[in-house]
């Protein structure tokens, strides 16, 4: 039988973590250039994508559709907007679906805070959100500098894990105005849940979507809303592929 999990609103959080309120140092560093730091960084993330590519396929029985919407953009930082349905996997899915692409993921705080796994998440490519305004001025500079070098900035909107939901929560145009700032293109993948023959656990499809571009005819603040519009209408069109609720969601009144 399938679990029900209830719910009051879109903010609700079933995934938190026993250091949930955790806050950066104010010294954190989001960009790590010594010799140390970037050998564990290859070392660490190229262990990962190899465990990945094991953990993916035979747990999550994942697949990806359209993963040749990427060709071209070897030379060009991107932006890639999920839905956030998978604790583990969505430290994953991007890697393996964007074509190789080093992936850099906005993550929340509360998961620096995470014994021993939240050491070795700077070195996989997190950069957790500042827990002081004051420091959001190096976490966007982070976030350009990965652009700059042609990587790919991943960023789940809908901000908490929803374990096996198979629809797109509404989100905010806020995570938007990076790629209308840095005038790159964004993409979007899209988690759907099938009946599986074999397992238990639904079959896990991707599908990805994109280049998106901003309007240049908009003003900064429309092009900014204009795109997250465009990409939730595609990602919420997607979610319709999704044909098996393996854990239910009930708003309750």
């Amino acid at each position: 039988m399938n679990k029900t999990r209830y719910y009051r609103s879109f903010n609700d959080d079933f995934a938190e973590s026993k250091n949930q309120n955790y806050k950066l140092p104010e010294n954190y560093r989001w960009i790590r250039n010594d010799i140390i730091s970037r050998f564990l960084s290859g070392f660490i993330y190229s262990l990962a994508f190899l465990i990945s590519t094991f953990y993916c396929r035979l747990f999550l029985h994942v697949s990806f559709k359209n993963k040749e919407v990427f060709k071209g953009f070897k030379d060009t930082g991107i932006f890639l907007y999920g839905n956030h349905t998978q604790p583990v996997g969505d430290v994953f899915n991007p890697a393996l679906g964007c074509d190789k692409k080093r992936i850099y993921t906005v993550v929340s705080p509360a998961n620096s805070g995470i014994p021993v796994i939240g050491k070795i998440l700077p070195y996989l490519g997190a950069l957790p959100i500042p827990s002081a305004i004051k420091s959001m001025k190096k976490f966007n500079s982070a976030i350009e500098e990965r652009i700059k070098q042609n990587k790919c900035v991943v960023i789940y909107p809908e901000a908490h894990v929803w374990e096996y939901y198979t629809d797109i929560r509404p989100f905010p145009d806020t995570s938007f105005k990076y790629p209308v700032k840095l005038n790159v293109p964004s993409f979007c993948m899209t988690v759907t849940y099938k009946k599986s023959k074999y397992y238990k656990k639904p079959k896990t499809v991707i599908f990805m979507d994109g280049p998106f571009y901003p309007n240049k005819e908009l003003k900064l603040k429309e092009q900014a809303a204009d795109l997250r519009d465009r990409i939730y209408d595609c990602m919420k069109e997607r979610s319709k592929e999704s044909n098996y609720e393996f854990i239910k969601y009930e708003r309750l009144p």
